[in-house]
Parts: C-alpha cells; sequence; structure tokens
C-alpha cells in the first residue's frame, strides 16, 4: 500500500486543499497540515513541484527533441550518472549527491532501469540475463534464484523462453525480458528509458500495459521518458513536458491535451510546423540560388 503522507503529497500536486486530503484519507486535517509544513509543500518551485510528482504512483517525462548528439534525460540525474550542478537530488529523503559510493551502490539497488533498446547481455540466455542482477547483489541460494527468475518472466510472459538467447527473440521479447530484469530486486522506483522506441503496434501496446500492470501491482513509483505520446498518455497519472531547458507544462493527460499552450498542441497533436519550425533557419532561398541578382 501506498503510504498516506505520499498520498496526501500526490493529491496536493493535483491541487486538492488540505481539507479535501483530509476527507479523503480519513486523516486528521492537522496531520495533513503538519505534512505539507515539514515537507515544504507550499513553498515548492515549479521544478520542485515536477520531482516531488515523482512520489506518485505513476509518472511519465515527456521530452521534447534532441538538440545534441546526447540525448539528456533526468533519470540520468536520479541513478547519478551525471552530476547535478545546483540542487538536489532525493530518493527517499536522501541527497543522492552527498552519498559515497558504497552508499550510492546501495541507494542504486533500490531502483529498476528498463534501457532504451533492453541492453540484454548478448552472451546470456534469457534466464541468465534475469538472474544476472540476482547473482551480483545477492547471496540468494541457485533454487530461489531459480524461482525467483522464472516468477518475474512468468509476470511477462516469458517463462517459456527462459532458455532461448537474446538473438532468438524479437524486439519486443527483448524489451520483455529487460523488464523482468528490471524488477529482479523488487526496486522501489523502475525507470523506464524509451521503452517503446522502435516497437511494432502489437509490441508497443503488450509493454505500455505491462509498465501499467507492475507499477500497480508492486506499489512502485515509475519513471518514464518517452517521445511516444499515445502510448504514454494512455498509462500516465502525471506527465512533465521538458522543452527549452525547463518545464513547459505539466498536469494530467487530459490536461495537457487541453492545454492552449502552442509549444504543447504542437507535440501532443504532432503538427508539423508551429512553434518548433519546420524549416531549419536559413538564408532566403532566392539568396541561396542567386536568383536575386538575375535580371
Amino acid at each position: 500500500r501506498v503510504p498516506l503522507r505520499q498520498r496526501a503529497r500526490s493529491l496536493f500536486w493535483q491541487g486538492w486543499s488540505l481539507t479535501q486530503i483530509s476527507e479523503e484519507l480519513a486523516c486528521p486535517k492537522s496531520t495533513v497540515a503538519s505534512w505539507a509544513q515539514r515537507n515544504g509543500w507550499s513553498n515548492a518551485s515549479p521544478l520542485e513541484r515536477a520531482q516531488d510528482a515523482v512520489t506518485a504512483r505513476y509518472m511519465a517525462l515527456v521530452a521534447k527533441e534532441k538538440k545534441t548528439g546526447h540525448d539528456f534525460k533526468e533519470i540520468d540525474l536520479i541513478g547519478r550518472q551525471i552530476e547535478a550542478s545546483v540542487g538536489q537530488v532525493l530518493f527517499d529523503g536522501t541527497e543522492i549527491g552527498a552519498l559515497d559510493r558504497a552508499g550510492l551502490m546501495a541507494m542504486r539497488r533500490r531502483m529498476g532501469m528498463l534501457f532504451q533498446f533492453g541492453a540484454l547481455f548478448t552472451d546470456l540466455s534469457v534466464f541468465d540475463n534475469v538472474a544476472f542482477p540476482l547473482r551480483e547483489h545477492t547471496d540468494l541460494p541457485e533454487p530461489m534464484i531459480r524461482d525467483l527468475v522464472l516468477m518475474k518472466l512468468d509476470a511477462v510472459g516469458l517463462r517459456g523462453a527462459r532458455d532461448l538467447m537474446p538473438s532468438q527473440i524479437s524486439g519486443g521479447m527483448s524489451r520483455r525480458v529487460a523488464l523482468a530484469r528490471a524488477i529482479a530486486l523488487d526496486p522501489e522506483l523502475i525507470m523506464y528509458d524509451e521503452p517503446f522506441a522502435g516497437l511494432d503496434p502489437i509490441s508497443m501496446g503488450v509493454a505500455a500495459r505491462l509498465i501499467r500492470q507492475l507499477n500497480d501491482a508492486l506499489g512502485v513509483t515509475s519513471i518514464v521518458v518517452s517521445h511516444d505520446v499515445d502510448e504514454t498518455f494512455s498509462i500516465a497519472d502525471h506527465v512533465v513536458f521538458i522543452a527549452n531547458g525547463g518545464i513547459a507544462a505539466q498536469g494530467s493527460p487530459e490536461a495537457l491535451r487541453r492545454s492552449d499552450d502552442p509549444l504543447v498542441r504542437q507535440f501532443v497533436s504532432a503538427a508539423p510546423d508551429g512553434p518548433v519550425r519546420f524549416h531549419y533557419a536559413a538564408a532566403p532561398i532566392a539568396e541561396d540560388f542567386g536568383l536575386g541578382a538575375r535580371r
């Protein structure tokens, strides 16, 4: 079950009043007010509100476009693959940037990661890919590891594919194996890096349904970085739209679909032209073809 304080905080960012939260959770208003004061909810900046929305049961981060060769993602900061230059990155109240190596490794073991395109070990079988984190980070006996791996594979519908190699399965199946590996250690937070990229419509639908179902069944927090509006909006509780180095908009999928912001509307509707121009900035076409100099 999601702790009451976590549920209260999630409702607060959705615009609920303290009285409404108190009635919804059957919790004294004074307690809710104490949580708000102690955690500084009322003084939060827009960025902090977006970060705090991660405590909801599901959150989707929608990146707008690649402007450089490296597509920076917020999950790089959460896992401390990149050090934050300003501010803090908190996980369960602990500042990740202040941890030593041992503390960081322990913190990462509480997180699951689904890499873009799966990132399976090509020389390991499906079974051994899922067993890898269990063998690396626990001292469990092999019989128990076997049972746990088969449970995780069964959750993604691939228990029968345990002995296959990555080269013998489809892209959609690879993504599901990677998801089973991501939940092998029963993480509290699961991060998804472009989970729908390169998938056919059937595989994309299966992946989206699994993400939502596992999120609810395990009671975890999930963060998805995706450019796929339809699939992401169909399963997300909260969406943060990142553009131009900041937060362009955030809210429920329904709220973003109704947004009047031209940039948000262009992204959601996949319009070819708008604030993000179709033509890259260039000299007038007549100048390039020398038409202006002719008589």
